[in-house]
This record gives structure tokens, C-alpha cells and sequence, in this order.
């Protein structure tokens, strides 16, 4: 029973940096978005959709990281991977946030198909286009210290952001 508990508890100790950094960025996200549309009458999502999408996407990273692919140049100098992880991880951000979009038509319209042709005639593409940069830009970052950590090691990154920590007391 113990290898079970250790178990969930080395996922969790996993899963935890990056659902930390989505919850976040997904917020700084929401707020931006929320001060674009401020006055338009349109519902900003809570604090708890956004804790299920930044778990969501937490883990989704873990998934993405265990694929053959996805950690195609290692040997490279680390923009390349940094790079192509960006753009993985992009065209996941694109199309999940091309759906939260089609799901909140889909309540109004008929049909999946008149909702997407309601989408597509209504969305204020601009904002779309601009909430998606900032995605992007914040995925970027993550690849960096992603990918920082993996070359010189979780523990030696975060001794150089946040110093030696002091010893634990037992």
C-alpha cells in the first residue's frame, strides 16, 4: 500500500509546477480578457473553471512530455525544443480555446454547425487573435524554465531563482 501512496504522491509532486503556472497565467489570461470586454454584458469565467483548465492543462503537459515527438531535439541547442514545445503546446491552446468559444454559441444555436457558422460570423476575431498571442507568449515561458530544469535540474534551477533553501528541521 505505501508503493501506491508514493506513487500518487510522485504524480502529484509532477503534476503540481505546471497546473501551479496554468492556474496562474490562466488568470492573468481571464483578467485581460475581462478587462477587454468590460461593459459588453459577456460572463467571465470563475476562479474554478479556471482551477479544472490549469489542472486540465497541467496534465495534459505531463501527457504531451511522455510522447516520443515532443522532445524532438535534445541535443540541439535549447531554442529548438523550446520552440517546437511552444508550438505543440500552441496548437493545443488554439484549438481548446477556438472550443470554449463554440461551446458558449453551441448553448444558443440549434446545432454544433450553426453554432460554429455563428461563431465564425460573430467572434470579434482581433480579441480572439490577441488572448491567443498572450497564450503563446506565456506558453513560451514555461518551455524556457521547462526546459532550463531539464538541462540543469529542478533542484539547481531553483536554487538559482530562489537561493539555497534553508536545511528542514526534524
Amino acid at each position: 500500500m505505501s508503493t501506491l501512496i508514493h506513487k500518487i504522491k510522485h504524480e502529484f509532486m509532477k503534476v503540481l509546477p505546471p497546473t501551479i503556472f496554468f492556474f496562474i497565467i490562466l488568470h492573468i489570461v481571464a483578467l485581460i480578457r475581462g478587462l477587454m470586454i468590460k461593459g459588453s454584458g459577456v460572463d467571465l469565467p470563475v476562479s474554478a473553471s479556471v482551477l479544472i483548465a490549469s489542472m486540465i492543462l497541467g496534465k495534459s503537459v505531463l501527457v504531451a512530455d511522455m510522447l516520443p515527438f515532443i522532445n524532438r531535439f535534445p541535443d540541439k541547442p535549447l531554442i529548438w525544443n523550446v520552440t517546437w514545445k511552444t508550438l505543440m503546446y500552441a496548437v493545443v491552446a488554439l484549438v481548446v480555446h477556438y472550443l470554449e468559444r463554440l461551446y458558449e454559441y453551441w448553448k444558443e444555436a440549434p446545432s454544433l454547425i450553426d453554432a460554429n457558422s455563428l461563431l465564425w460570423s460573430s467572434m470579434n476575431w482581433p480579441r480572439f487573435w490577441a488572448i491567443q498571442i498572450l497564450l503563446v507568449t506565456l506558453i513560451f515561458m514555461y518551455c524556457v524554465i521547462a526546459e532550463l530544469a531539464r538541462v540543469i535540474g529542478r533542484d539547481r534551477l531553483k536554487v538559482m531563482f530562489v537561493g539555497p533553501l534553508p536545511p528542514m528541521q526534524r
